[in-house]
């Protein structure tokens, strides 16, 4: 759009490196999460690792596709009001790893917890304040009623719902709208990783019939991809905004 010597005649490595690229590139290597190949490391791949970043650090199909053997393993504890840091750091642990509250201090996943108890009983070896179960409802409780009681599945659909509502207001493909089209991605990354680090993917088996999750993420597939499709019509005019 508006030629110079330089940008006419300029390499790659060359415009690599003026703006920053080459050294951004680096970086990423050595925190494995890119690889590089090919004739002078040109194709960038994504490790597992960085495709793992990217999805903001959680695959949800993974999850969702998960095998359930139909037991809930349950951690139990009870550490004294004097040591409220420690129960703070213990329902921040449980929390981050997916795990939902079920009541006060009953605490439920799906999932096998053989790491989760050899960490915890590490950090509170005493039975009377920590202890684990793995259980099935006898009572007459569906796993549906154990699932709306122990996570927030209102909330969680709130946050895929706007995640939604971003993915709808994507520009669309005019040059014009290339610096759109970036703040709208950092918008619509920010939205996807709120939804899913509120979300503990739960097998298929034990998703509630309204969860909002699975279609998100087939929208924003479909959306990035046609992102994409203009992000290449556009990149003179990225290359010239950065």
């Amino acid at each position: 759009m508006n030629p110079t010597m330089r940008n006419l005649d300029e390499t790659f490595e060359g415009w690599a490196y003026r703006n920053g690229l080459s050294r951004h590139l680096s970086s990423l290597e050595k925190q494995r999460l890119l690889e590089r190949s090919g004739r002078a490391k040109r194709v960038c791949r994504l490790t597992e690792r960085g495709r793992l970043r990217a999805l903001a650090g959680r695959d949800p199909k993974a999850g969702w596709s998960r095998r359930w053997d139909g037991w809930w393993r349950i951690v139990c504890f009870d550490v004294p009001t004097t040591e409220n840091r420690q129960r703070r750091r213990l329902r921040h642990y449980l929390r981050n790893n997916g795990f939902g509250l079920l009541q006060r201090s009953l605490w439920v996943t799906p999932d096998p917890i053989d790491e989760t108890v050899k960490l915890l009983k590490a950090n509170s070896p005493d039975l009377k304040s920590l202890i684990f179960f793995k259980a099935q409802s006898c009572g007459g409780e569906s796993n549906q009623d154990i699932v709306s009681t122990a996570w927030d599945f209102d909330r969680i659909n709130r946050l895929y719902q706007r995640h939604l509502q971003v993915l709808d207001q994507r520009p669309h493909g005019k040059a014009a709208a290339a610096r759109a089209l970036l703040n709208w991605s950092e918008l619509e990354r920010l939205a996807w990783k709120q939804a899913v680090t509120a979300d503990p993917l739960l097998p298929t088996a034990l998703l509630p019939r309204n969860y909002l999750g699975r279609q998100a993420w087939l929208r924003r597939i479909q959306t990035l991809k046609q992102a994409a499709k203009e992000a290449d019509c556009l990149k003179p005019i990225l290359i010239g905004d950065k």
